[in-house]
């Protein structure tokens, strides 16, 4: 699995280009404790990387999601709409957000691998 996050706390899985996966991390779902309501992106819509891309609300606060790199939108995970939960119970897989169509894969470079995103998140 190629997985790298962000140091806004999301995470992406781009083994696919066409198809690469991104969620919020568990760092990030432990931040904000129980997730009671996902706003996903529309499908078919482009984001700029860095550009919000969604909300997750919890039961103590909201944050956005924003997207880790530049692309278009091709899925959304309707079970995570249902059931919210999920991004708790397990954020890195079946709680993942949405799918996109990356627009410029050397943005991956800027990312963060699993350990530096460990000790990133130890500070932050």
């Amino acid at each position: 699995m190629t997985v790298k996050f962000s140091k806004d706390h999301e995470w992406i899985d781009a083994a696919d280009a066409t198809a690469a996966v991104v969620g919020i991390t568990v760092h990030a779902q432990d931040a904000l404790g129980d997730v009671v309501f996902v706003d996903l992106p529309e499908v078919g819509r482009h984001f700029a990387q860095g550009e919000v891309a969604g909300v997750v609300e919890s039961v103590k606060a909201a944050a956005d999601v924003y997207m880790p790199v530049s692309g278009e939108i091709t899925a959304v995970n309707e079970s995570l709409r249902a059931d919210p939960s999920l991004a708790n119970s397990d954020p890195l897989g079946a709680g993942w957000f949405f799918k996109i169509r990356l627009s410029d894969t050397s943005q991956l470079d800027a990312l963060l691998d699993a350990a530096s995103y460990a000790d990133y998140a130890k500070t932050a």
